[in-house]
């Protein structure tokens, strides 16, 4: 499989392979949230109130985001296919 420059193969995400962002663990949002708490409890109580408010507002994009990601990925499929056809039949 070819690497990109960062040196992580093309075509896997660290998501696909387990690995997840510092921002997706959950036990760190809510030690955070919990910290803020401590230190500021009537913004850690607006930010878990406007929460899910703001999760809704933002879901959209996230569809969005991949529909998007799937057009650019079957661009990309269609595009590359004379070149995997020609190399196919070299093997």
């Amino acid at each position: 499989m070819p690497e990109s420059p960062g040196g992580v193969a093309r075509g896997f995400s660290p998501a696909a392979c387990g690995v997840q962002r510092l921002t997706e663990v959950p036990v760190l949002k809510f030690l955070l949230w919990l910290i803020l708490l401590v230190f500021c409890w009537p913004l850690a109580l607006i930010a878990i109130l406007l929460y899910p408010v703001v999760w809704i507002l933002l879901l959209p994009f996230r569809l969005l985001g991949i529909a998007v990601e799937g057009v650019l990925e079957l661009v990309r499929a269609v595009v590359l296919l004379p070149a995997r056809v020609l190399s196919f039949g070299g093997r």
